[in-house]
């Protein structure tokens, strides 16, 4: 009995040890809470195994109501309910960790935070958006380039139900819908929340998209990208409705998406774990980068009033 018992302690301090220590820079973003949930508390329903939350980096932007509104109280639940430690500053969370989860919801202060992180060479997730700017985001990519550190930043929607379930070989065109509010302090509009519904168009179409037109409609904007090979892909931004979803064009057929497909982190956080585990990312940085160019000729065409305006 007591051989037994030892060999089961071993066994779950053996499983604990192998678990990959994550820390958490900006804790603004209920999404600190729901990842930390997944992976520490093996109880819940959407535990996800191979990764725990050890440490996090508060942050947070002053200017920003629903980042400074939400950051002391989600760093308190991290505090009581997960024992999550707390320190000052990045470059000692860094020393802590074996991968980083870069959560702030500003993705204005992104820039500023990978170079404080970058130093480390730890693999990072950087949640969405990248960044809020082109510019911004192709200067990450650079930096973290240089210094070898694999990364990746993609919204839930890439591994979602409709993401899955509706990916086809022979798509011809695809329309997406889902809500962007607007956020005034980004200048990339779309990246507040539209890159939900983008991200979703470029998972079912691929990259490849050379021309941008933005349309203004009630309650929505329609941003219409052309591909090169002449498939066209659509995306409705509302700025009111809840809605998510996608139409496929095939040869002979449309496919819509139904309301119930599967939705949650858990897909995305199986993959963050995979990545830091094998540092082989999901998604490429070149199609990351080709998303930010959509959203950055969608701005560029609002500015025009709706001309057509080529990816930059």
């Amino acid at each position: 009995m007591w051989k037994t018992l030892i060999c089961f302690l071993i066994f779950v301090a053996t499983a604990a040890a192998a678990d990959i220590r994550l820390g958490i820079i900006g804790t603004d973003t209920s999404h600190a809470i729901e990842f930390t949930r997944a992976f520490n508390d093996a109880s819940s329903p959407s535990h996800i195994a191979g990764a725990r939350v050890v440490v996090a980096y508060k942050g947070g932007s002053p200017d920003l109501p629903v980042s400074y509104q939400r950051v002391d109280k989600f760093a308190a639940e991290l505090q009581t309910k997960y024992g999550i430690e707390f320190v000052p500053d990045i470059p000692t969370l860094c020393q802590k960790v074996d991968a980083i989860l870069l959560e702030s919801v500003d993705g204005r202060v992104h820039l500023k935070q990978v170079k404080e992180a970058v130093a480390s060479r730890k693999p990072m997730f950087i949640d969405k958006p990248l960044a809020a700017t082109l510019e911004d985001a192709r200067e990450i990519a650079r930096i973290l380039e240089e210094a070898g550190v694999p990364w990746f930043s993609s919204s839930s929607s890439r591994f979602g139900g409709i993401a899955t379930a509706m990916k086809f070989s022979d798509t011809t065109g695809v329309i997406t819908w889902g809500p962007s509010p607007p956020e005034p302090l980004f200048p990339l509009d779309l990246a507040w929340y539209g890159i939900h519904s983008i991200e979703l168009l470029y998972t079912l179409m691929g990259p490849g998209c050379e021309e941008v037109r933005r349309i203004p409609a009630r309650d929505m904007e329609v941003i219409v990208g052309r591909w090169k090979d002449g498939r066209t892909g659509t995306v409705y931004a509302l700025t009111e409705s809840r809605a998510t979803g996608a139409v496929i064009f095939r040869p002979k057929i449309a496919v819509q998406s139904d309301p119930k497909m599967e939705g949650g982190y858990g897909p995305l956080l199986r993959e963050i774990v995979k990545f830091f585990q094998t540092r082989v990312p999901p998604v490429s940085p070149a199609e990351t980068l080709e998303i930010f160019s959509f959203m950055d000729a969608a701005q560029r065409s609002k500015a025009a009033g709706g001309q057509p305006v080529r990816l930059r």
